[in-house]
This record gives C-alpha cells, structure tokens and sequence, in this order.
C-alpha cells in the first residue's frame, strides 16, 4: 500500500535530523580543532612579536628595519648593535623563553600530580628547595673552586627541588586536605628561604653580591652556552612529558580509571616529580625563583583554549609561558631603566590577578 505524503514528509524529517545528530559531532570536532589552530597561530605570532620588541626596546635603540637586517641577514655584521643584539638581548630572550615555557609545563605537571589549580613550584615550595641548595653549593663552589659550572648549577638546584618535593610528599601521605598541603608547602618555602637567607649573612662581600642579584631573579647576564645548556634540559623534559600525554590524560580521570587502562600509576607519579623538578630545578639554577608564572599560565591556556586536554595544554603552556616571561622580562628591564627591576615583581604583577580571579571563581562555582 502506498504511503501517504505526510508519512513520506516525516520520514523524510526523521531521516534528516538523524543525519544532523549523527554529523554534530564531527561538526564540533572540527570546530574544536579549528579554534586549537587559532589559539596556536596567535601564540607563535605573540611569540614573534614579543622577539621584535626585545630586540628593538632597550638602553641603545635599533630601528625596526635593522632588527629584520641583523635577524635575518648579514648586512650589519660588524656594526655594535649587531654585537648588542646577537651577544646580549638574543641570548636573553631565548633564555625567557625557554625558562617560562619550563615554567609553564612544570606547573601544568604539579597541578595535574596534586589536582589542585593552585599548586606550582613556588607555592609548595620547591623552588625555594632548589634555591637553598643552590646557595649552598655556590658559596662552597665560590669560596674553594672560584666558581660552578652550567650544569653542576642545575644538578644542585634539581637535588633542592627532589628535597622540597619529598617533603611536600611525605606531608600529603598524612594530610588529605589539599589547603592545608597548600599551606604546609607554603611553610616549607618559607623554612627554605630562611635557610638561604642564613647561608647569605654568613657569606664573603663577593658572593654576597652575587647570591643576592640571583635570588631576587632575573634573566640578565645570560650567554649562549648558558642557553644551549637550558636547551638541552627544557627538551629533554618537555619531550618526557610529551611522552606522558596519554598517562596524563587517564590520570585525570581518576587513579581507578588509569589503573583500570593499565597505567602503572607509582611509576606515573615518580615521573611527574621527576620532570617537574627538573624542569623547576633548571629555572631556579639560570633566572632564580620566578613567582605566579606556574600558577597562572596553566589557568590561562585552559581559558584560552576552552579545553584541559593534555595534549593541547602541554604545549600551549609552553608557548604561552614563553610569551609571558618574554613580556615581563621587556616590562623589568626596560620600565625604569637603567635600573632594571627583578622578574619576580613583574611576574606577580601580572600573574597575582589571575590567581584571585581562580579564587573567587571558584568560591563562586561553589556557592
């Protein structure tokens, strides 16, 4: 028997919307990818300007067109500020780079480890850990061998991070409220900051001048062996984690779920101390104890890209860590110049707000 044009029409309707559920997701997915390439293509741009504005800003001024001939060619070899940019700036601002994208990354890993959007390197303590060794080590290596060496500051500074993170651990085996694990880390900060302080008083003028100048932090004084050494360190540590997307991304869901998809999760956890002290150790060791950036990049790449998988956030963090670093750098030195101002003020001028606005969107969500 024939059908009749109603029940051909919502067939018809039927079969339509039926195809429109089945291509939304698809729809979605693309969209979702589609504003991924955005949110990468503005940080790369972010990235380069924020390389021209390094370079064409400071002390001595260089025109904007002799920033692409001495980027890009050779026809201002020579000349001093060829000297200036390829010497000194360049080398500064790779350094910036690298250090905030490492900075960016370790607390995406500290945060995922503690699943805490508060914690970082510098709140729990581990940064002042890498710092007190470090001071240690220094006025030793100062006062016997007239000095230290790249890496030898980095292994220093990345044991201090182990001993801080190991505190830290052994308080949040006993303690299950994060706030107050966030208070203890806290705490221990604040121990180690006055170890250091203890370490300076009792130093020679020379090594006084040169712990104090670091511990305030900055990015200044960096050359390119300083910045092959951070290089090598922040790939090796980035590419770990890059490894761990997939562990990252079950761990999230829960230590069941994880252990449900054959993650060992024991091994999973020594990792992520291991790839977060380090890369924490690394920029303690090159610009100091830098305050908020591990906190605040994170939220923001969430925010900027409307999502918290790993394999989006992990790079975004390094990228967007990169330009915040590289921007507060140009704000500390250039600001009041010739007094140049440490990057830790900048950092927590910029990155404190950020922090308060999580805080009271989340007291917010709660009530």
């Amino acid at each position: 028997m024939e059908k009749s044009y109603e029940t051909k029409t919502e067939e018809k309707q039927a079969a339509e919307q039926e195809t429109m559920q089945q291509d939304s997701p698809k729809r979605s997915r693309k969209k979702e990818l589609f504003r991924f390439e955005i949110c990468f293509l503005l940080l790369a741009a972010a990235l380069f300007l924020m390389v021209i504005l390094s370079i064409w800003i400071g002390s001595v001024a260089i025109p904007v067109g002799d920033v692409f001939k001495i980027l890009f060619s050779d026809q201002m070899k020579g000349e001093a500020v060829y000297t200036i940019v390829w010497k000194s700036r360049m080398p500064r601002l790779c350094a910036a780079a690298l250090l905030g994208g490492a900075l960016g990354v370790s607390g995406f890993l500290i945060q995922t480890y503690f699943r805490n959007p508060i914690a970082s390197p510098f709140v729990l303590g581990i940064s002042s850990g890498a710092k007190m060794v470090l001071a240690f080590v220094t006025v030793i290596a100062l006062r016997f061998w007239g000095g230290m060496g790249s890496v030898s500051m980095v292994a220093a500074s990345f044991l201090g991070a182990l001993v801080s993170m190991g505190f830290v651990l052994a308080c949040a085996g006993k303690v299950k409220n994060m706030s107050l694990l966030l208070v203890i880390g806290i705490m221990i900060g604040y121990i180690c900051s006055a170890v250091t302080d203890f370490i300076i008083t009792f130093a020679e003028d020379a090594e006084i001048a040169h712990l104090t100048t670091w511990s305030m932090g900055s990015f200044s004084g960096k050359d390119w062996n300083d910045v092959l050494v951070i290089a090598i360190v922040v790939a090796i540590g980035f590419a770990g984690c890059i490894a761990l997307i997939k562990p990252i991304s079950a761990f999230r869901l829960g230590e069941g779920y994880a252990q449900s998809m054959g993650l060992n999760v024991k091994l999973f956890r020594v990792l992520i101390i291991l790839l977060s002290s380090l890369l924490s150790a690394c920029v303690v060791a090159f610009a100091g104890p830098i305050s908020f950036v591990g906190i605040a990049v994170p939220h923001l790449c969430k925010v900027m890209f409307s999502s918290s998988k790993p394999s989006v956030i992990l790079p975004g963090s390094f990228l967007l860590g990169a330009v915040f670093c590289m921007f507060c750098d140009l704000i500390a030195r250039t600001a009041f110049a010739p007094t140049e101002m440490a990057i830790s003020t900048v950092t927590a001028v910029f990155g404190a707000p950020v922090v308060i606005g999580m805080l009271l969107r989340g007291r917010k969500n709660r009530t």
